[in-house]
């Protein structure tokens, strides 16, 4: 074996014991994403509505300096940062109205998008103003449209950012549950309630992981990072009803920084 191969190898080795043992690799092992231009897309997730300290040129979009696309921005200095992400946004709004800033040397994109698409904001008004029978057939319905026409427009908006940004490294993200189950809440909602909402996130979650497999993005999801942080636990990262009322049903700066910032970290 040659000195050159010899050496090329040993690198590769203790490059591999480094990762096994969760050491730190030299910055020139891997490309940086931060080389290129990142670019967060989606809805009020990430935005950041529910986090506070709002960007004074976002408007109705309400983004936040507190969101995880801008705290990660801020950590890795990317050769640009274009922050996009707006409330109340569906697939078929971002891909007319976010896509702008994508181009052939975007390396990293950011996307959350399923969530207004079915409704979800609805569900949870009819949960907290109706009785159980109602927010369970509105809970249903909105299952029903995760599993009926959501698959093509999360496939749609996939697409286009691909087309617009074929080399970029694509995390899409998650929501996560909102309620501890048999946790500390003793009045609002029931139990029944609570876990029919749960359910329907990981049925959403489960389509929206299928179709970025699908195409080649990465699905980081947030349910672990939330877990023991969900409504009815002792340190919620989430809004309960709220005033102002979008803060409702959201992540709060903690659920920012604590939940969604490292889930698209370890994907980024």
């Amino acid at each position: 074996m040659s000195v050159r191969r010899f050496w090329a190898s040993a690198s590769t080795l203790l490059l591999a014991a480094a990762a096994a043992l969760g050491m730190a690799q030299p910055a020139s092992a891997t490309p940086s994403a931060a080389a290129g231009g990142y670019v967060a897309l989606g809805d009020s997730y990430s935005a950041g509505v529910g986090a506070g300290d709002y960007l004074s040129d976002s408007g109705d979009c309400r983004r936040s300096t507190n969101a995880y696309a801008y705290l990660w921005a801020a950590a890795n200095s990317p050769s640009s940062f274009d922050f996009v992400a707006c409330s109340g946004a569906t697939t078929s709004s971002v891909a007319s109205s976010q896509l702008g800033p994508l181009n052939s040397s975007t390396s990293l994109v950011s996307v959350t998008a399923g969530g207004n698409d079915v409704g979800f904001a609805d569900v949870m008004q009819d949960c907290v103003l109706s009785g159980e029978a109602a927010c369970l057939s509105s809970v249903d319905s909105a299952v029903s449209q995760i599993n009926g026409s959501l698959p093509a427009g999360l496939s749609s908006l996939y697409g286009s950012i691909h087309a617009k940004a074929p080399q970029a490294h694509v995390v899409v993200l998650g929501y996560p549950r909102f309620y501890k189950i048999d946790g500390s809440c003793i009045a609002g909602l029931t139990e029944a309630e609570r876990t029919a909402i749960n359910n329907a996130s990981d049925v959403l979650n489960g389509v929206i992981a299928k179709q970025a497999a699908d195409i080649g993005f990465t699905f980081s999801g947030v349910a672990d990072e939330f877990t023991g942080h969900e409504l009815c636990s002792g340190d919620p990262w989430i809004h309960s009803v709220s005033i102002p009322i979008e803060n409702s049903y959201h992540p709060k700066a903690e659920g920012q920084s604590g939940g969604y910032l490292p889930a698209f970290s370890s994907a980024a």
